[in-house]
Parts: C-alpha cells; structure tokens; sequence
C-alpha cells in the first residue's frame, strides 16, 4: 500500500471519530511495565492508543494504531496489519501525541539546577554572566547536557535546542556536542558565546571545524546551528556583525536571538537587521516582550518565527510572555524552558504558563476597561501545536517532525491517560494541556527508537549523566565557593531600581 493510501485512509478514518466518541478506552489496564524486545531496526506497533495527530487531515483518533518501521511513521488507522516480528505497545487508556519540542534551552546550566528559583534576570547576569560562566570545563558542558537531554527525553521532549552561549574554543563546543550526541536524544546544537560579540567568534574557525567535522550531514539526530545574543548597538556605528550574519548564510546555519528583552536592543536589534538584508525567514527571535508592533510586523514580514519562554518572563523580567500579540500578527512561534537553573524541561508546564499568561492578561485588561472577556483567544490546540509543529517549523523541520504523519520521522510520546488527573478522557488536547504531568509520560520514542518505556528510561544513560553532573554540580560548589553558593540561592528582600 502507498503511503498517500495509508494516509488517505487515516483520514477517512479520523472523519467518522469525534474526540467525544463513545469507542474510548479511558478505563482499560495500564501499561504494562515489562518492555518487549526493542531491539535495533525492529518494527514497533502501537495499538488502540487515543491519538493525537496533531496533522490537521487526520486529526485525532480514538483506538487508533500507529506503525513504525525503521525511522519512520509508516501508518495512522484503526486494525493496522504488521509483520509478525513488531513489538506491540498497548496504547490503551493512553494518549499518543508527536514528540514535543524546546527551542531555547541553556542546557549547559542543568548541573547547578534549581539554584536560583528566586532569581531575577538582575541575579542571573550578576551570578552567571559577570562571575561564574569561566569556572565551567568541557566535562561540565557534557555532563550538564548528558543530563539535560535525559531530563528532556523523560518529559517527552524528544527534540530540544541547546542554545549553548559558553563555547570559549572548540574543545568547549566538541564537549557541548558529544553530550548531546551520547544521549542518543534528537537535538540541535545552537553554537554561541555571549561574552563577545559574535564576529569576534563565529569566523575564528572553530565553528567551521565542527560543521565540517562533526556536522557534516544535516540527516543525523544532532544538527547545527548558531545562537547569539542579538545585534548591533545604537551608539555603535555601521554594522560589525555582518561576517558573523555572512558566513551563517554561506554555511547554511539558522540563527536564533535572544530579542526584544528589555533594555537590551530592543527595536533597534529588526532594524539593523531589516537594513542590512538579514531579517531572513531562518531567524528565531527568543522573548521578543519589548518590541513595537513595528517590529512585530517586521518578523511577520520577513518570515521569521518567535520562541516563547513564559515560565522565564513572566519570573524573571526579560517583558511580559507577548504571545497574543505574535500570535495576532500571525508570526510562527514555539515554547522553549531556558534554564534549568531556575525551570525544568517541562513542556507540559511551558504550555500552561503560555497559556495562563495570555488569558490573565486579556482579563487584566479588560477588567481595567470595565468591560469582561466573554471568550479566550488563546486556545488549548494553540499552545498544543507551538509545542509540536510549531517546534519543528521553528528548526526548519516541519516536513520530517511536529506530527503523528505517514512519511514523518518517528519522534513519538505515549502519556498515560488512566490515572486520577486524566480520567474520564473526554477532551485529549485539553487535557493534555490542562492535567497532563510528566510523571503520566509513559514511553519515548525518538527516530523509531523506543527510548523510555512503562515510565523508566530504558539503558544506563541516565545513571551515567546523574553521576557526571553530580561530580560538575561538586566541582562548581568549591570553585563559587560556600558564600556565593548560599548567598545566590536566596538573593536580599525585594527590590525595584
């Protein structure tokens, strides 16, 4: 069977299935811990799962199966057949949606985790930026993203940017790489340095060693790109960044910027860009809180896409998460977690702060107009897709990831749909969005490789990156030092300057 007949017949099938149908199997078993043989390049079945395609022609189908065969979706129907050799995961009282996405995530922070939950974005320039960044080694950079992709890939984020702004020379960067590579994780390495401008690095050499020596297939689960921490100053004449914006071009490298957070660029960030012939649809623009409606139309023109942090804004001051006003000028955006120094890898989380911060703003508004908010913009299948499709879009993936589509590559999560906060189903998305937890993510799959099964990860990957960062966390405790490590976990009383 051709795989435009396998997809035209999901979709008939997904016609005549409403997510309210009464075919749904909310109540059957759990699924079983004991995980078939998943043995490399051995076709995976999943049966009678509620799936959420997130692929708009199919939509979302109760007891529905999804094939895999090597890297790939093979089919989406109800009683698929397959040959005799599949492993068979039960999908019943389960959800199968696509793998979820970060697109802006400081990976290499993940072994100090949680030390500064009460950090402004004042507390982590002054800890981080000005004081500790040149105390990491490559072996922290490994571990930490030994760690985080384990982290990741246990949330059902099976694919995460590592916007990985510390490579001071290309043993950093190999390092960086190499724990992203042994995770065994899909991801994408956004290579940068925050701590000089990026014509000062970008063509120094080190970043056309490691396309050329690690990069040089963009058909592996480990990709590259650049990151760096916008553009140009007012006061600065011309514009110095242009070898670092030429040779991205010339190497076929996307850019991803932090942008529009407050005081720092700004609108002047588009202009320069827009006048220089580098406001280009490969850009991703990270907060973007702060900017004009000018530059918002800018991005929209250009085509570029906006990566939404909100658990981050909303804590720590970059602006206020503008996810309605993106969204109104039709400007793609995905959901990213930043930093796990404050946040998790939690998409389920990124999705319900986008969410929230959205709605309580129209309300705010509203209210001090005197007026009510009768219906919400934002929606549930809004957050849903930035956290899939819109991920993939935003990495130039959109053909291969982001859906539950014939013909994808098989990055796929199975969430739990029969414990107390998800039963009874009767809206997949919503509650998805709404109810879902990481602890109901029962398997991972990641390029047709099951990677985590009845809620354990499979292998000895994650023991292995617990006792590196660990052993990076120890290290960085003695080099911060006993004052500094106890002082930034719990900054002096409120303050406004």
């Amino acid at each position: 069977m051709s795989r435009r007949t396998l997809l035209g017949a999901a979709a008939g099938v997904a016609a005549g299935a409403g997510i309210l149908a009464a075919t749904g199997s909310a109540h059957a078993e759990p699924v079983t811990a004991r995980p078939p043989d998943f043995a490399r390049g051995r076709p995976v079945m999943f049966r009678n799962a509620t799936v959420v395609t997130g692929d708009p022609r199919i939509g979302t189908v109760r007891d529905c199966d999804v094939f895999v065969s090597g890297q790939t979706i093979r089919a989406v129907g109800r009683n698929l057949s397959a040959p005799g050799n599949a492993a068979v995961i039960d999908g019943r009282g389960s959800i199968l949606i696509p793998g979820m996405i970060d697109t802006h995530r400081h990976m290499w922070q993940t072994v100090i985790r949680g030390l500064g939950a009460e950090w402004t974005i004042a507390n982590y320039f002054s800890w981080i930026y000005q004081q500790w960044a040149n105390f990491w080694r490559p072996e922290d950079l490994y571990a930490s993203n030994l760690l985080s992709m384990a982290e990741a890939i246990n949330a059902g984020v099976t694919t995460s940017l590592d916007w990985s702004q510390d490579l001071k020379n290309y043993e950093f960067a190999e390092a960086a790489a190499q724990g992203l590579f042994d995770s065994g994780g899909r991801a994408r390495l956004a290579y940068g340095y925050s701590f000089a401008p990026p014509h000062e690095w970008v063509t120094n050499g080190d970043v056309a060693r490691l396309q050329r020596e690690r990069f040089s297939s963009t058909n592996q689960l480990v990709t590259l790109q650049l990151a760096w921490d916008g553009t140009g100053l007012p006061e600065e004449p011309g514009f110095p960044e242009r070898p670092a914006w030429e040779f991205a071009r010339e190497h076929d490298l996307r850019v991803t910027l932090h942008s529009g957070v407050r005081n720092w660029k700004e609108d002047h960030q588009l202009r320069l860009l827009r006048d220089n012939g580098f406001l280009l649809p490969t850009n991703t623009y990270v907060h973007c809180g702060t900017m004009s409606e000018d530059s918002y139309r800018m991005i929209a023109e250009s085509g570029g896409n906006v990566s939404i942090a909100a658990e981050s804004e909303l804590n720590a001051g970059q602006g206020y998460p503008p996810t309605g006003r993106i969204h109104g000028h039709d400007i793609p955006v995905s959901l990213s977690s930043d930093t796990q120094v404050w946040w998790s890898a939690d998409m389920f989380a990124a999705m319900r702060a986008t969410l929230n911060a959205d709605r309580g703003i129209d309300h705010l508004r509203a209210h001090a107009e005197d007026k009510t908010v009768v219906n919400n913009n934002l929606r549930t299948e809004d957050v849903f897709r930035f956290a899939t499709q819109g991920g993939a879009d935003a990495l130039g993936m959109g053909g291969q990831l982001g859906s539950i589509t014939p013909g994808k590559l098989a990055d796929l999560v199975l969430v739990r749909a029969d414990t107390p906060s998800m039963v009874p189903l009767i809206n997949p998305v919503h509650q998805l969005v709404f109810h879902a937890q990481r602890g109901e993510v029962d398997t991972v799959m990641v390029n047709g490789r099951v990677m985590k099964y009845g809620g354990r990860l499979l292998g000895d990957g994650f023991a292995r990156a617990r006792r590196l960062a660990e052993a990076s966390a120890n290290h960085l405790r003695e080099r911060i030092g006993e004052r500094q490590w106890t002082e930034a976990q719990n900054p002096g009383p409120f303050q406004v300057d």
